[in-house]
């Protein structure tokens, strides 16, 4: 008799690395595969991947799972893809080959086109429909770069040659043998192309962005019928019934799925998403209104903070400057200090994101003294993260949401001990760290789970979620108050818009 399968398979790629978790029907990994991915700055600002090495390391990774787990394709129920948003793909629709590189989420080519449409007048129409700013972190003007500047693709692309998409959409095209393109609602709604009310393709926002329609790819619910993997991927061909992007994944990871619930993710970048139910809230300050999740046809939305720099602060240190040999090191030189003595860093490597949305602000080292070595450098990489965390939600509580009993978090960033209870005591809010801390993976075979039975419902994923350690502020006030207002202090030196 057939064993009925009880593991489902998350593919988890993300900006510095690409990572395959097996989970079992309890939600708990049962093993794991990465490999770093490459990263190629052309110029300043410019951000690219090799779209081949994502593909040769997800094939990797998959295997590798696999085969650690100590299992067969026929103990997989289903596959769930989350990926690095916003970064744009293009590639042949016969061959499945790229045209370029693909265009990260950090990348700013495109500033100069943000501002003239910001002159034109076109942010309204953007913002009432998509939740959106004009900024060059979304897909559009990503996609209009390719298309402007790559000879015949503008042509190839109005004859139905081409195709645009996330790197879901590439992965999920490549693992169906070019037979889907297919994306979320999650990831279709952070493109500057989508309405999210409607919850479809606009047609005025592919006017304005110059967006031949016969790129786009079909849009679905998070939890679908994507497609099926080619046989010679795993051996077997496996249902794909799980789509996010990463911190809509997350979400579904930490079950926030009750309005008012919040979690911030730290990884390359940092990322707090709010639940705010059925109906999309409009942020008076800057912050982003996004499709949380979608699921039978019926979204969530969640209002979004989002920050360009967590861990890649990090991993400036460790491989630009080589002042730490690794992420864990940090830890250890913020515990040899009791302060920073006055120095803060503000790592607006590639600008500066939400609520500030300055791509044209750089990085910048302030208050530094002949007493200055590395441990107050990285400290003070950490403490930045956990400034910007207090920045978006300064900003939420000013748009009237109503105040979290806890910040749940997530992310490679969140096993650093000190850096967890340094938030809790800047934000003045417990922080909840939860057993399983990759929590984007999870929530992509969450996704793909709910869609084959493997996991019942959102209330049994709601049940599923653990704390592992909760941290509770114990920061003097006046600490508090003073090391924030110097924070905004910094900030404000490396706005371009400040005199």
């Amino acid at each position: 008799m057939a064993v009925t399968p009880v593991h489902v398979l998350a593919i988890d790629q993300g900006t510095t690395s690409t990572r395959a978790i097996v989970f079992d029907r309890d939600g708990l990994p049962v093993a794991t595969a990465q490999r770093e991915l490459r990263q190629f700055y052309p110029h300043d600002g410019w951000v690219e991947h090799d779209l081949e090495d994502i593909w040769r390391d997800t094939t990797v990774v998959c295997r590798t799972a696999l085969e650690d787990a100590g299992l067969t394709a026929s103990a997989i129920s289903a596959i769930g893809i989350t990926n690095q948003r916003e970064t744009t793909a293009l590639w042949d629709r016969r061959t499945g080959e790229p045209l370029h590189n693909a265009i990260v989420w950090q990348d700013r080519r495109t500033a100069e086109v943000c501002r003239r449409l910001h002159g034109d007048g076109a942010e309204p129409l953007v913002a009432e429909r998509t939740g959106l700013l004009i900024d060059p972190y979304f897909s559009a003007t990503k996609l209009g770069w390719l298309l402007d500047h790559l000879p015949g693709a503008r042509q190839r692309a109005e004859r139905g040659e081409l195709c645009f998409g996330t790197i879901d959409s590439f992965l999920l095209f490549r693992l169906t043998g070019g037979k889907v393109h297919a994306t979320d609602a999650s990831n279709a709604s952070r493109t500057l192309l989508f309405d999210i009310h409607k919850q479809d393709w606009d047609d005025d926002l592919l006017r304005l962005f110059d967006i031949p329609r016969a790129l786009l790819p079909e849009v679905k619910d998070n939890s679908a019928l994507f497609g099926t993997s080619e046989p010679e991927f795993l051996g077997a061909p496996l249902p794909i019934t799980g789509m996010a992007g990463d911190q809509q994944a997350a979400t579904v990871g930490q079950a926030c799925f009750e309005p008012g619930m919040i979690k911030s993710t730290y990884g390359t970048g940092c990322f707090a998403l709010l639940n705010v139910g059925d109906k999309p809230v409009s942020s008076a300050n800057r912050l982003l209104t996004t499709t949380a999740y979608r699921l039978n046809g019926k979204p969530t939305y969640a209002v979004e903070g989002s920050i360009f720099v967590a861990g890649a602060a990090v991993q400036w240190l460790r491989d630009g400057l080589r002042v730490i040999g690794d992420a864990a090191a940090s830890e250890r030189h913020a515990n040899d200090l009791p302060d920073t003595q006055g120095v803060y860093m503000v790592p607006a490597f590639t600008g500066l994101g939400a609520p500030h949305w300055d791509p044209d602000a750089r990085g910048a080292l302030l208050g530094l003294t002949r007493d200055t070595g590395v441990s107050h450098i990285v400290r003070a990489a950490l403490e930045a993260v956990c400034y910007q965390t207090r920045d978006l939600m300064e900003c939420m509580a000013a748009d009237g949401g109503t105040q979290p009993s806890a910040l749940r978090v997530d992310g490679g960033m969140v096993r650093n001990d000190w850096l967890m209870q340094f938030l809790a005591d800047i934000l003045e809010l417990p922080v909840e760290r939860p057993i399983v801390t990759e929590t984007t993976a999870l929530g992509a075979a969450y996704l793909a789970g709910l869609h084959t039975g493997v996991y019942a419902s959102l209330d049994s994923v709601a049940a599923a979620w653990h704390r592992e350690r909760l941290f509770e502020p114990a920061m003097v006030p006046a600490d508090r108050t003073r090391l924030y207002e110097g924070w905004r202090r910094a900030v404000r030196r490396v706005r371009s818009d400040v005199a």
